[in-house]
């Protein structure tokens, strides 16, 4: 893959950010689409590398970082170095100079995941993927990538643009962090345009901020992502082999988000550097993307109990064998039933997003969207959650042998554990969606006795 010595550069434009990618423009002129892009733009989460907790604050983004392929002195071969970086952290006391060092020597490894085998390119096709990065206290920061190649014809242009993108992500990273729902309007200076404004909206829903199914339904049919639904919920090993990165880090990302409300809290590896692939023989769970190239590497290693999912040819290349026998029946031809009613073409990606996900976050509302009602609250003010009473309380045998296991993961684990620190009732899309479940249920009932 390349770099070309004195003619071209390969270099990644990102930076570690919150929240921004699936944001919406709302008017005003705007920068250049690609100039925007390679700011900051597009996809989500890599490797699973851990660091210390270095304190980001509510900011867009905490860096903008050119990284680029350098030639090694006296040594035929190349190393990715970061060259440029937004902002220059100034007067940090000793401790945060090391975290911060350690933060930045992790990177440039992420934004080449692709091995050491750089070669001399004459064109190289953009690319968007990303990276995660663990803090020691489980917290992670999202790295967001652009791949491209620089001309020297252009060197001077490029030069020109980040001279004119420092006060614009200036300016980004000073204003207010707004709520969901809410805009946030940015001033933009372009040589010959003028001055132009740029809004940004934040989602009023933000569990699919950084999602993008596309990539998974063009890969996947139905069902197959049905079986690693399945998967993920009982906190299995997961592992998607394709060529290009940014299918790698869309379709995991897509598959963790079908576990909302949960969070998978276990490795997940979005594009695994070549140096890290022993991760695939880890018996912990794991969810973890590989080139590939590296496909005979993987299928070699010693590994136990894995879906390795085949996402250039839309197949299962290893599987435990009962992927299909995890979740009740019935909950699965409805999910499945849901889905194919059909995606119009004309729909948007919000539209799209929504589309997929409902169904699963229904699937969640129907088997355990009752917990509220077993986390009994004393009058000291702890609490503690009923899980016998919580799994009995289902009517389908299917769904409560289902329910049994699933309380078990850590998955469902960490949910509770928040709702029981919670002092308010329970808020948000999800909740939303239990109310509105419970609602027709209620109007069902009277027709049914009529009906008797």
């Amino acid at each position: 893959m390349p770099y070309r010595p004195k003619k071209m550069e390969r270099q990644v434009v990102g930076g570690i950010l919150r929240r921004f990618r699936n944001w919406l423009p709302r008017h005003g002129a705007g920068p250049p689409q690609d100039n925007l892009g390679e700011v900051v733009k597009e996809p989500e989460r890599a490797q699973e590398h851990c660091l210390p907790n270095f304190a980001g604050g509510q900011h867009f983004f905490e860096y903008l970082l050119v990284v680029s392929l350098k030639k090694k002195p006296s040594v035929d071969d190349y190393e990715p170095t970061i060259t440029y970086q937004f902002p220059k952290r100034e007067n940090l006391l000793r401790g945060q100079q090391e975290e911060e060092e350690r933060l930045l020597g992790a990177i440039p490894l992420f934004c080449f995941p692709d091995g050491n085998e750089w070669a001399p390119l004459t064109e190289y096709p953009r690319e968007t993927f990303s990276f995660v990065l663990t803090n020691v206290d489980g917290s992670r920061k999202i790295g967001y990538c652009r791949r491209l190649l620089i001309l020297d014809e252009v060197e001077k242009r490029h030069q020109i643009s980040m001279a004119v993108i420092y006060p614009f992500m200036q300016g980004l990273r000073e204003a207010a962090f707004p709520a969901p729902g809410k805009t946030v309007t940015l001033k933009s200076f372009i040589p010959d345009s003028g001055t132009e404004f740029i809004s940004l909206t934040r989602p009023l829903d933000s569990h699919l901020e950084h999602v993008d199914f596309s990539s998974l339904l063009r890969c996947l049919s139905f069902e197959q992502i049905l079986q690693i639904f399945a998967s993920a919920v009982l906190e299995r090993r997961i592992i998607f082999l394709a060529e290009g990165l940014s299918t790698l880090s869309q379709c995991i990302h897509a598959a963790a988000a079908l576990l909302y409300p949960f969070s998978w809290a276990h490795t997940y590896i979005p594009v695994v550097p070549e140096s890290l692939l022993a991760t695939v023989c880890c018996p912990t769970p794991f969810m973890v993307g590989v080139q590939m190239r590296f496909r005979q590497e993987v299928m070699e290693s010693p590994m136990e109990e894995v879906l390795l999912v085949n996402l250039c040819e839309g197949t299962f290349l290893m599987s435990v064998g009962d992927e299909k026998d995890i979740l009740p029946p019935k909950l699965q031809e409805d999910i499945l039933e849901s889905l194919g009613q059909g995606i119009k073409g004309s729909q948007t990606s919000e539209q799209i997003n929504e589309h997929v996900s409902g169904p699963f976050v229904q699937f969640f509302v129907k088997t355990v969207g009752h917990y509220a009602s077993y986390i009994k609250r004393e009058a000291n003010g702890q609490s503690h959650f009923q899980e016998r009473a919580f799994y009995k309380a289902l009517t389908s045998k299917a769904n409560r042998r289902f329910v049994k296991k699933f309380v078990k993961t850590q998955l469902f684990s960490l949910f509770i554990q928040e709702a029981e620190k919670s002092k308010n009732p329970p808020a948000g899309y999800f909740q939303q969606k239990i109310l509105e479940y419970e609602e027709r249920k209620k109007q069902k009932k009277p027709k049914e006795k009529t009906l008797k």
